[in-house]
Formats: C-alpha cells, structure tokens, sequence
C-alpha cells in the first residue's frame, strides 16, 4: 500500500477516560493503558496508521499532564508533533490549531482526524477506507466522516443520518445527533440510513480552515496565530496566552451541525460507511463485551488476576492482576483493583464510573484522580 504523500494523521489524545477510573488517571489515562493486547490504546492508533503515513507525518494534540507519557510511548515520534494544550478546549479548537499548522506545511495537506482509544479488528480493510477517504477529501471541499452501520440501539454514540447516494455507497450526510435516547436510538436502527459516528473525519487542511473561519469566526484568527508562531521561540507564550481565549466547544457542534445544516448538498458533507470491527471502548462494560466476542471470556467472566475460580459466577468483569480472584454466586459485577483505590459497579451501571472522578474532583482528592 503506498504512502499518500499529503496525508497527515492527527490522534486527539488530551481525555481522561473518567469511565475507566480508577485505572485511568490524569496522567495516565485510557488511552495510555493496555486495555486490548500488549500495546496501549495510542501505540495501536499510530501502528495501524504508519503504512499510511511515515511517522514524521504524525501529529498528536494532548496535555501537559499526559505528554511526558505519550513521548515515552511513541519514540518514533519528535517532541515537536506532540503538542500539549495549554488548557482543555474541546476537539474544534484542537483539530482546528493542527489544521493552521499543516495548511503552512503544506497547503495540499489532507488531514485524518482519530481518537486515540478505539479498537480496530480489521487493519487492512481500515487502512483501504481511509486512503478511499483520503482520496475523495483531496479531489474536492469535503469533510468525509466514518459511519459504522451500527449493530444495536446504542444510546451512547452519536448518529449521522445519511441521505443521497454520492459515489457508490459513499452517501451525502443529512444531520448529526448527539446521543440520542432509547426509543430514538431504535428508530433509528430501524430506519437503515443512520450511522455511528465514529469520531474519524477527512478533510484537507484548507477546507476545515476555511470552515473554521466561517463558523467560528473570533477562534480561527486565534489559532492561525499561535500556528503562525510554531516553530519560533514565541511559540509557547503565544500557545499560552491565546489558546485559553478558543472557544470550548467540539468540533461537531462547531463546524458539523451547522454545516449540515445548509443541505445535503450544500452542506457537502460525506458519509463513508466503514465495517471493520469498529468498538470506541467507552466504559468497563463496552470492555468486557469487546473481550467477550473475542471469545476470551469463561462462563461469560473476564477474569484478570493471578488465578481465578469461578463458582456459579456469569457476565463478570474483574481486574485484579496481582491477586487470586474468586467469583462465587454472582453476576454482571465490575470490580476493578488498584493499589489505591477498588471499584465496585455492575456492568449495567458502568457508564456512571465518570461520576466518581468528578467526586473526587470536587473535595480535591487529586492523589485519586
């Protein structure tokens, strides 16, 4: 597979994967563990995507609190293409600094945006949307967005709606909905013509600059600044003093709804359905059913300890790596084992681990966070 020479991957990897606590920290976050094999979830991003691009070609936006890590974790990688945030303002203004400072590289630059936690089962047929993505952003002013045709009526994703046939089964985007309730979720199923949003967006550098410019017309000059000084010794006051000024706002709300909101062929928005074993790992329940349908799970238990028995015990997940773990007369338990800190949850209620993180932060108990 050849290199597309003005393909740049930028890996947004600045969250706290609050959900995964207490494994996940502020300085060690999901996206740093090892939840799927030997690598961490950000090593896995940027290895799948080296036969795209060579390394020096990789941009990673992040914190101050995660990038001493993630250098560590990606040596291939220069300090420069690993940029911390000064303070946390969504995935806009971060994809939209990463976009300034290509478009000056690079003005035929084509930007792949991608979360840094996600599972991939099938890497080749991954690779082949992407360069197929690639290739329609840079012929044209589109922003192409990876939908998965989803498999259930998940309340926690977020949705596109396609419309027209484009090219094939490349298909025009109606709208965008932010995580929508149950009973939407299954109309939506029902309906055949939504998709998951996957988080992973092509465009070429000009195009999203231009529309940076157009939907957030007092952020775009700010960014364009700071990328103006990249490189210079100015670059980390500039950094520091403007981009607290960026909105904080995602780059959905900010370019996406109201871009499709012009039409479909207005808005020229493209949905490429993508089916390659897709799963965001957002909570220790999405964990355990992504283990599960691996088929490593026994009577249904995801098991990580020294030892295990397992005694009319179904549907658990337990990590506990340094301790013999025994499952007697229970089911559905999350339990998650650390030396500071023990969760105990069900996998129905795993998507409210967040809500201990923002506990802790609340009577500043940050040693935990």
């Amino acid at each position: 597979m050849l290199k597309n020479l003005n393909f740049y991957p930028v890996i947004l990897a600045g969250g706290r994967g609050t959900r995964f606590w207490p494994l996940s920290r502020k300085k060690r976050a999901k996206q740093l563990l090892a939840l799927d094999g030997k690598q961490t979830m950000i090593q896995q991003t940027v290895a799948r995507l080296l036969a795209l691009a060579p390394a020096k070609r990789f941009w990673i936006i992040t914190n101050d609190d995660l990038r001493p890590a993630i250098l560590k974790q990606l040596p291939r990688l220069a300090k420069t293409q690993v940029i911390a945030e000064p303070v946390g303002r969504n995935t806009a203004p971060a994809i939209g600094l990463a976009a300034f400072l290509l478009l000056r590289e690079n003005p035929e630059a084509v930007i792949g945006m991608f979360p840094s936690d996600q599972v991939i089962e099938d890497e080749e047929n991954y690779r082949a949307t992407i360069e197929r993505g690639v290739k329609i952003a840079a012929a044209r002013e589109s922003i192409v967005v990876l939908g998965i045709r989803p498999t259930r009526a998940e309340t926690g994703y977020g949705y596109i709606e396609a419309g027209s046939a484009f090219d094939g089964d490349v298909l025009r985007v109606r709208r965008f909905t932010e995580k929508p309730d149950a009973e939407t979720a299954v109309a939506f199923v029902r309906a055949g013509n939504y998709f998951w949003n996957s988080g992973m967006f092509l465009w070429s550098a000009r195009t999203l600059t231009n529309a940076l410019r157009e939907h957030l017309p007092k952020t775009a000059p700010l960014l364009e600044e700071i990328a103006s000084a990249f490189g210079t010794r100015k670059f980390t006051a500039t950094f520091r003093r403007l981009y607290p000024k960026c909105e904080n706002i995602s780059v959905d709300y900010a370019v996406l709804e109201p871009r499709s909101a012009k039409g479909e062929k207005a808005g020229n928005i493209l949905c490429l359905p993508a089916d390659f074993g897709w799963n965001d790992l957002g909570s220790w329940s999405a964990l355990h059913e992504h283990h599960t349908a691996k088929g490593s799970a026994v009577e249904g238990n995801i098991i990580n300890g020294a030892g295990a028995f397992i005694l009319n015990a179904k549907g658990n997940y337990v990590h506990a790596p340094t301790k013999f773990v025994a499952t007697v007369g229970v089911d559905g338990l999350v339990v998650v084992d650390t030396p500071d800190a023990l969760l105990i949850t069900t996998l129905q209620h795993a998507q409210d681990v967040g809500k201990v993180v923002k506990h802790l932060d609340e009577k500043n108990l940050h040693k935990l966070t």
